[in-house]
């Protein structure tokens, strides 16, 4: 819902009805996860997508009926329907969409969730996709780590759920429920779809350079909080890196040491170090490194520095474990000869660990596009 939020919160206020389409289960080789959003607006304008256009005009035709029922539908797509060929999802994959109207009434707390997740609060909202009773379908609970409003129907539906949702929204994951018809842990009946809006990732880019900018760019693009740090003010200037969120003037290991002093660096968190100066990154390094939750650690820097780098950070005391975790000279294997260009290759590997790529030509493997990660 968050790339769609814009427009459905435009329409909300101005008292519309929008029909909303959601990809609450994806199997196999479907071409968007789930929390993939589609609306269709008052207007018959169509916003947003949940399968990046293969079953995109089959859905707005249901919207169109759900607006006029006022009654959710949920609808499965897959090359084992006998639609599935003409709607266009010749890929593969499964994709389960929830359809249903969103106002005022169905959704009075959307006002509320916008601006938590505006401010970068985190926040969960988990709706009854399907149940024997019709009239709990599009019933919610809002999340937060402390905090929940809404009802299910039953104090014992809405325990469960909470409990779930906030595991979920603890590591920013979307995912679909299943319970007995009154939340019972074993059984079926209920199935609630949970979408969670964790704060956005962190990318920290470490060394004021014109590889940086091209860094900082890419990092904005891929929806990372960017922060530029460098311990020089003469080149650490919010003019010179105007795609990041924050530019830091201070020594990058004091500035990571108070990061996670002050817990804002996670298993999400990815560090670039591109000083290739060894008073800069040699101190960072060994910050970084020791670490044991964070999600990625580049340095750049020619195979010379890097033999130069990891023997100074041995004789600091770094085991080959920790050493292990050090991704150098950082980026894929592109070819990459400019800026712009090895921040591709950056964000290439960054993407790679993420989601368990390999890094190869797909035509050059076979098997599904997309990885199984836990």
């Amino acid at each position: 819902m968050r790339e769609v939020l814009p427009d459905l919160l435009t329409w909300w206020r101005a008292g519309e009805t929008v029909g909303m389409a959601t990809v609450v289960g994806a199997w196999r080789s479907a071409p968007r996860p789930p929390g993939a959003a589609m609306l269709l607006g008052p207007d018959g304008a169509a916003v947003g997508s949940i399968s990046g256009g293969c079953v995109e005009g089959a859905v707005y035709e249901t919207a169109q009926e759900v607006l006029r029922s006022g009654s959710p539908q949920l609808h499965r797509y897959g090359v084992s329907d006998d639609d599935a060929f003409a709607v266009g999802l010749t890929c593969g994959g499964i994709l389960d969409v929830q359809i249903e109207p969103i106002s005022r009434t169905t959704f009075p707390e959307l006002e509320e969730v916008a601006r938590l997740i505006e401010q970068e609060q985190p926040v969960a909202v988990a709706a009854v996709i399907e149940h024997p009773d019709p009239r709990l379908v599009g019933r919610r609970l809002v999340v937060q780590p402390h905090d929940v409003v809404g009802t299910l129907g039953s104090p014992r539906r809405d325990d469960a759920v909470t409990d779930d949702t906030r595991g979920l929204l603890e590591s920013g994951r979307n995912a679909t429920l299943t319970y007995g018809s009154d939340g019972e842990r074993r059984g079926e009946g209920m199935r609630v779809f949970v979408s969670s809006y964790a704060p956005r990732p962190r990318m920290i880019v470490f060394g004021a350079i014109d590889f940086a900018a091209a860094a900082a760019r890419m990092g904005a693009f891929l929806g990372y909080h960017v922060t530029v740090c460098d311990a020089r003010p003469v080149f650490a200037t919010n003019s010179r890196f105007p795609d990041a969120d924050e530019v830091v003037v201070e020594w990058p290991h004091r500035y990571l040491s108070a990061e996670v002093e002050a817990g804002r660096v996670d298993g999400r968190t990815v560090l670039t170090v591109l000083t290739h100066d060894p008073k800069f990154d040699v101190p960072l390094l060994e910050v970084a490194l020791r670490l044991s939750d964070v999600g990625y650690i580049g340095a750049m820097g020619s195979r010379r520095t890097h033999d130069d780098r990891v023997a100074r950070l041995r004789e600091s005391g770094l085991t080959e474990q920790e050493l292990a975790n050090l991704q150098s000279p950082i980026g894929l294997d592109l070819g990459a000869r400019t800026p712009e260009e090895t921040a591709v290759s950056i964000a290439a590997e960054i993407i790679s660990r993420r989601w368990g790529g390999q890094g190869m030509p797909l035509a050059a493997r076979g098997g599904p596009i997309h990885h199984e990660v836990d």
